[in-house]
């Protein structure tokens, strides 16, 4: 009986699953938390040139590429929900080659693919709303796009917030009184978004 048995060895790892999981994952977040730091304290001293420069350094390097493809294919809650391509599980070797494909200089070569809708019920109601889910890559490019873009506007709401608080119930608040409403918000994001993509 003994020899029937089949000899028990270790698993073999493929090589592309061993080269995703060797890479040094800390150094990397360190690298990236380091220039979205520089983008705070630039968009906190009101230099958006140099607040483009860094968004654009960030969403260029290979760390926040590889950190944006984790984020979606292994971290995120939807990583088995697929898109209108039906790609649902990435292998190690596909997130590699993702994390290339969505580098910022071949975005103006790529024609972004619909999103797929399906109805999800509202919280605590019979009703239905309808949710869009990207394809895959669509959705690493937007979380890289997100890493980005959240230090640059982390440093400006959070006053803007401190100061609505501090003047509810006394009058207008103070981002109306300074002329800062909505829209004007609205657009600047915009405008920063448009700059920072267009110039990639």
């Amino acid at each position: 009986m003994k020899d029937r048995k089949a000899p028990r060895g270790k698993k073999q790892l493929d090589p592309a699953s061993e080269a995703w999981s060797k890479l040094p994952w800390r150094k990397l977040e360190k690298h990236c938390f380091r220039i979205q730091k520089r983008i705070y304290q630039a968009s906190q001293r009101g230099n958006t040139r140099a607040v483009h420069k860094l968004q654009k350094l960030l969403m260029k390097s290979e760390a926040a590429r590889l950190l944006a493809v984790r984020r979606v294919t292994q971290d995120n809650q939807g990583k088995k929900t697929a898109g209108v391509d039906g790609v649902k599980a990435v292998k190690p070797k596909a997130r590699l080659v993702m994390a290339t494909h969505i580098h910022p200089k071949h975005w103006k070569h790529q024609t972004p693919r619909p999103v797929r809708r399906v109805w999800i019920p509202k919280p605590g109601k019979a009703e239905q709303r309808p949710l869009g889910i990207p394809p895959m890559i669509e959705r690493c490019k937007q979380a890289l796009a997100k890493m980005a873009l959240e230090p640059e506007w982390e440093a400006k709401f959070p006053r803007v917030a401190q100061r609505d608080e501090e003047s509810a119930g006394n009058g207008p608040c103070m981002r109306h009184e300074e002329g800062l409403d909505p829209v004007t918000w609205i657009k600047r994001a915009t405008d920063s978004t448009k700059t920072l993509f267009h110039e990639a």
